[in-house]
């Protein structure tokens, strides 16, 4: 006759994982880690623009020394963006990349010709990804945002719709400045002009922001 065994056996509910959910930090904190590298590579350009440094037997002017300045800072604080909160986004990830990626060719051939394309990517890569989800029925910047602005489906779809071509526009904007224009005015560009643009973009979708906006036991339809 065999014993049974009194080991308890453990239930499928308790080898089930349960999310983490993502730590939140000082807002103030947080803008910091994500705009405090462009202000500091603005400062840095501004800084080091008129000079030319020889470094292994080639000149590097203060563009090529400013985003290599840039690459790592921005590594650094995504790391620690993601050691405080235990998340990063789809989109902090990608632009991580593309930054390391193209600041990292920039530097190596001495040509800030990729630095200056990789805003225009970043934007055909967030549009193409917000295109595709609007051709499947789905708005992928909810999934992005929506702890942030609790809106209805039909207000992630208008937003998700003007932010897309939103996105294609100021990539293709991006590809007039840096292509017809001095480094220097492509510079302010890239440190405040799309930043503000994309601001402004936000604060004039208020009212859908306000018509659609999900109240307490309201889930469908436009708010009245």
């Amino acid at each position: 006759m065999t014993q049974e065994s009194h080991v308890p056996q453990q239930t499928k509910a308790d080898t089930t994982k349960t999310p983490k959910e993502p730590r939140k930090i000082h807002p103030m904190l947080k803008l910091g880690l994500e705009i405090g590298p462009v202000i500091l590579f603005f400062i840095a350009y501004i800084k080091l623009k008129d000079q030319t440094f020889a470094l292994n037997g080639r000149d590097y002017d203060g563009f090529i020394l400013a985003t290599a300045g840039f690459i790592p800072l921005i590594l650094i604080c995504t790391a620690i963006l993601w050691k405080l909160t235990g998340k990063l986004s789809k989109m902090q990830i990608v632009t991580a990349v593309l930054i390391t990626v193209f600041g990292g060719l920039s530097v190596w051939l001495n040509d800030d010709r990729f630095f200056k394309m990789k805003p225009t990517l970043i934007y055909l890569i967030f549009g193409g990804a917000l295109g595709l989800g609007l051709l499947r029925g789905e708005s992928w910047l909810q999934s992005v945002m929506g702890d942030v602005m609790p809106l209805k489906h039909e207000g992630w779809m208008i937003i998700t719709r003007r932010l897309c071509a939103f996105f294609f526009g100021l990539a293709v904007l991006n590809e007039v400045i840096w292509r017809t224009q001095s480094t220097d005015i492509w510079v302010y560009f890239k440190t405040f002009g799309l930043t503000a643009a994309i601001f402004v973009f936000f604060m004039t979708q208020s009212k859908v922001l306000n018509a659609y906006a999900i109240e307490d036991g309201d889930t469908d339809g436009p708010a009245n």
